[in-house]
């Protein structure tokens, strides 16, 4: 048994206090305690969980709970004799942050005198015998005299590395005397002049905190010792982190010393560049493939990183690694129609079997994927029954949360309209298949629609398969637009569309009236329909607006109904009521005005691209541009980022779907 005092736990009124939060009852605390003081050396991490929950929400709440721990959990983390202590001594961490960080509200009343009251003892953690323990304590330093105190006397240089780090951290923050500053600068200096290689790339990454444009500087220095394969060993002997159990690899400090350079794309990319010819020099696939994932992330953000890192992914097509491989073939199907000068390489690769554990799809799946996007036509044969083999036995694929990852199926299909005819039988034969197989709807099915309404009337020979999921008693919104967007030639289907009579769905009569007047049936009884419905509802949706587009000036007499819709909604049913009054009108204000409320926020930084994106959807339409909307798109035209949330392949779909309107209406008269 360590040595606090189990009477003295005992005696805590523990059923007067309270923990973070309600669903962790109080009383865990001491059984937690008691059961870490009672197993000694055995006690694990586990044995911790509790007091994590009970004592540390993250709502910021200091409970009076912690209070009452906190001296039998310096005891424990002080206690040689004690195990988990690497664990507890994270808890009082945590507890630290707490007390910078909570609002007094939150704290309970005893907490800042009885953690004063213990900080020497919390301190001299950081002089522990075990340098776990030690390692573990750095965050709990105040300030910079006691990282300075602790670097003099450390000589672990698996200690001094985060120590190190730290230092350059604290030393950085507001409240850092000069002096101090001027110690740590010195320090880091040393190191950079005389210390060992990795130590260096630390000194570096240390510096970056009090000056960002640093690490450019020594970008020589960070190419050369990441680079060198007799330095690779010492990174996974002392580059440790506070709250990391095991050390880091050189490939993940590629990756930190990557995002030094993240506020100067030009210089990101001459970095990784760099890395890449030195591992090409030497034959290093581990730096090779860590290499190719700082590209993606660099180009997931920067489009202007294309042009430099490019000739990266189509040399490593050639590498003998296959996790080297796979990348590079993944970056060049994101870049698309820029990678057309590896199409015939990328061919080389569509049988490459190879896979990796950690990933999804084969070197093969995404040099097809690369061709595809390419709009090559080597990548059609057998496409669509490569894309859906994952879904003929099973539900859906696996899931998978990184990149490299294979895209969605109407990702891949609807940008391939032009190669529809050679893309369509197969496409209906799994259509039938899946139909077939899920007994009606599936996972696909979405996907299926689509892709055959993104085609229109180039899809019109998959009608039966669109015909053969209609069901009478639910109907589908999708199947609906897909015959619209088939138009006339899908006649046919009218029939089996208005049979489809889902109960308590009212709005769906009038999108197969829209529907079937798109296919050549009743014009006239649909609009009245669909005009009656916008009249007479009242908001916050206010009826099918969107529909009238279609009818063009035979719906001018909704006109002010739509006007008054536009000015009282906002969003998506602003837009649609904006372009639907254009087309009944034929007047492009005020419709450009309000749509240039939703460009003008990109240009000044926003992110709401949907709305931004459905508002250059509808200027395209309406063909005019106030100078104010033309300002603003030149602005984001001019933008180093990609146009899009996303942080995966669909940045790069919607940005280039984004940039490609820009420029449309750029080139407007």
């Amino acid at each position: 048994m360590t040595g606090i005092s189990l009477e003295a736990l005992d005696a805590v009124p523990w059923d007067r206090l309270e923990s973070a939060l309600p669903r962790h009852p109080v009383e865990e605390v001491p059984r937690a305690l008691r059961r870490l003081a009672l197993a000694g050396r055995a006690a694990t991490e586990e044995y911790c969980y509790p007091l994590y929950s009970c004592l540390l929400a993250g709502n910021g709440r200091v409970p009076s709970a912690a209070t009452a721990a906190l001296p039998f959990v310096v005891a424990l983390a002080s206690d040689p004799g004690a195990g988990a202590r690497v664990d507890l001594v994270g808890l009082l961490v945590c507890f630290a942050h707490a007390t910078r960080t909570a609002r007094p509200d939150l704290v309970d009343e005893g907490w800042p005198a009885a953690w004063r009251r213990h900080q020497g003892a919390v301190l001299a953690l950081l002089a522990d015998p075990d340098p776990d323990v030690r390692r573990e304590a750095i965050p709990l330093a105040d300030g910079v005299v006691p990282l300075l105190e602790r670097w003099r006397a450390e000589t672990d240089p698996a200690v001094c590395l985060p120590v190190l780090l730290q230092l350059g951290w604290v030393a950085a923050a507001a409240e850092a005397d000069a002096r101090s500053v001027e110690e740590v600068r010195a320090i880091l200096d040393g190191i950079l002049r005389d210390g060992e290689p990795v130590m260096k790339v630390a000194a570096v990454m240390a510096r970056a905190w009090l000056d960002p444009q640093e690490p450019v500087r020594w970008i020589d220095l960070l190419v050369e010792t990441l680079s060198d394969l007799a330095v690779r060993p010492r990174f996974e002997e002392i580059w440790y982190v506070v709250g990391v159990e095991e050390p880091f690899s050189r490939e993940a400090v590629v990756t930190w010393a990557a995002e030094l350079f993240d506020h100067d794309a030009r210089t990101a990319a001459s970095f990784v560049v760099r890395l890449a010819d030195a591992a090409a020099r030497t034959g290093d696939t581990e730096l090779s493939e860590a290499v190719l994932n700082e590209a993606w992330r660099l180009l997931v953000l920067r489009p202007s990183a294309a042009p430099a890192l490019l000739p990266v992914a189509g040399r490593l097509l050639d590498d003998r690694a296959d996790p080297v491989r796979l990348r590079a073939a993944h970056l060049l199907a994101v870049l698309g129609r820029q990678s057309a000068r590896y199409a015939d390489r990328l061919a080389t690769l569509l049988d490459d079997p190879w896979k990796d554990p950690c990933l999804e799809g084969t070197v093969g799946e995404y040099a097809r994927w690369a061709l595809a996007r390419i709009g090559d036509p080597r990548a059609m044969p057998g496409l669509v029954e490569r894309l859906y083999e994952p879904y003929r036995e099973h539900y859906g694929r696996s899931y998978c949360v990184s990149d490299p990852r294979l895209p969605d199926v109407d990702a891949v299909l609807v940008p391939l309209r032009a190669h529809s005819d050679v893309l369509l039988p197969d496409l209906r034969e799994v259509m039938r298949h899946h139909t077939t197989h899920y007994g009606g709807h599936g996972p696909l099915t979405g996907a299926f629609l689509k892709v055959l309404k993104a085609w229109g009337p180039d899809a019109l020979p998959a009608l039966p398969e669109v015909v053969a999921l209609m069901d009478d008693a639910t109907g589908s919104l999708s199947i609906v637009e897909v015959l619209a967007a088939m138009g006339p030639g899908a006649a046919s289907a009218e029939p089996a569309l208005r049979a489809c009579n889902p109960l308590d769905w009212p709005q769906y009569q009038r999108n197969v009236a829209w529907a079937a007047s798109q296919m050549g049936g009743d014009r006239t009884a649909a609009l009245r329909l669909i005009g009656e419905a916008v009249l007479t509802e009242e908001g916050p949706y206010y009826g099918p607006v969107h529909l009238l587009t279609e009818f063009g000036p035979a719906a001018a007499p909704y006109a002010a109904r739509v006007r008054h819709i536009m000015e009282n909604t906002g969003g998506f049913g602003r837009i649609e009521a904006a372009l639907a009054l254009w087309s009944g009108t034929g007047e492009p204000e005020p419709s450009v005005s309000v749509l240039e409320e939703f460009v003008l926020p990109i240009a000044d930084g926003g992110d709401a691209y949907e709305l931004f994106g459905e508002a250059l959807r509808a200027l395209t339409r309406i063909g005019t541009l106030t100078p104010a909307t033309r300002a603003a798109l030149r602005t984001v035209r001019g933008f180093d980022g990609r146009l899009s949330r996303e942080r995966n392949y669909e940045a790069f779909l919607q940005d280039e779907e984004l940039r490609g309107a820009i420029e449309y209406l750029l080139a407007l008269p």
